[in-house]
C-alpha cells in the first residue's frame, strides 16, 4: 500500500518569528509544506523558504486569499495528495498533533476533522474573551440551525483534497474556517472533531487582536450562518 500524501498548507502574514519552529514540529509523514507568504514585510518568505517550506507569495491580503493560493497550487501537481491539513504560522497550534488529526481521515472513518480547542488543553490567555464568545455563539447557532455537532472553528484542520475540491472555497478573508464547516454540513460530509492543545501566540493576532479585525470576522462568520440558513 502506497504512503498517502499529505500537504500543509500554512498561511502567513508576518509570521517571521514563529514560522521556522512551526515548519520543524511538522511530522514527517507530510510530503510538503506550503507557506503562503501574505504581504509579509518582517522575512518570513525567507526564513520559510530556508526551513525547507515551497514558499508561495499571495498580495491580496486574507486568510481565505492565502488558503485559496495554496489549493490552486496543488491543484496544478501532475499527483494530487490524499489529505491536506490547514495550519497557523503563528505557533498557538501544537504542529506535532497534526498525526492524530489526520488519523480518522487515514481509518476511513470520516472525510472532515476539525481540531477543536479544549478549554482543558489552552493555555490560559490563549484565547481572547471574543474568540471565546465568537466561537460559542457560532457554533450554537450551528447546532440549532444545521443541527451541527461543531463546538469549535478551529483553523487547525484535516480534509481528503477531493472533499475540499467539491466544497468549492469561496471566501477570502476571515469566514474561511466556517464557509468550510457549513457547506460540509450541506453536503452531508462526514466529519468529526479531535480535541487539541492551543497556546498563546508568537505575535500579535491579525484578527482577535485588533477591533477591526474582530468586528470584521463576527460580521463575516455570522454572515455565512444565516445566507446558508436562508437557502
Amino acid at each position: 500500500m502506497n504512503q498517502p500524501s499529505i500537504k500543509v498548507i500554512i498561511p502567513a502574514n508576518n509570521e517571521v518569528g514563529s514560522i521556522a519552529q512551526v515548519i520543524r514540529e511538522i511530522p514527517k509523514i507530510v510530503d510538503e509544506i506550503i507557506v503562503v507568504n501574505n504581504r509579509s514585510t518582517d522575512g518570513t518568505f525567507e526564513v520559510a523558504k530556508q526551513a525547507g517550506a515551497t514558499v508561495l507569495n499571495e498580495d491580496k491580503m486574507g486568510y481565505g486569499n492565502a488558503c485559496l493560493k495554496g489549493i490552486e497550487y496543488i491543484a496544478q501537481l501532475t499527483e494530487k495528495p490524499d489529505i491536506v491539513v490547514f495550519l497557523d504560522g503563528d505557533y498557538s497550534d501544537y504542529p506535532d498533533e497534526l498525526a492524530k488529526l489526520v488519523a480518522p481521515i487515514l481509518d476511513n472513518k470520516v472525510d472532515f476533522v476539525v481540531g477543536a480547542r479544549a478549554k482543558a488543553l489552552q493555555e490560559p490567555g490563549s484565547m481572547t474573551f471574543q474568540q471565546r464568545f465568537g466561537n460559542k455563539l457560532a457554533t450554537i447557532l450551528m447546532k440549532y440551525i444545521f443541527g451541527s455537532e461543531f463546538t469549535d472553528l478551529g483553523p487547525f484542520r484535516a480534509i481528503r483534497y477531493r472533499t475540499l475540491v467539491d466544497l468549492n472555497m469561496q471566501d477570502k478573508t476571515y469566514g474561511w474556517t466556517v464557509e468550510m464547516q457549513l457547506k460540509a454540513l450541506r453536503k452531508k460530509v462526514s466529519y468529526t472533531e479531535i480535541p487539541v492543545r492551543y497556546r498563546k501566540r508568537i505575535g500579535v493576532s491579525k484578527v482577535s487582536g485588533t477591533l477591526k479585525g474582530t468586528i470584521f470576522a463576527g460580521y463575516k462568520i455570522l454572515s455565512w450562518i444565516f445566507k446558508y440558513s436562508l437557502t
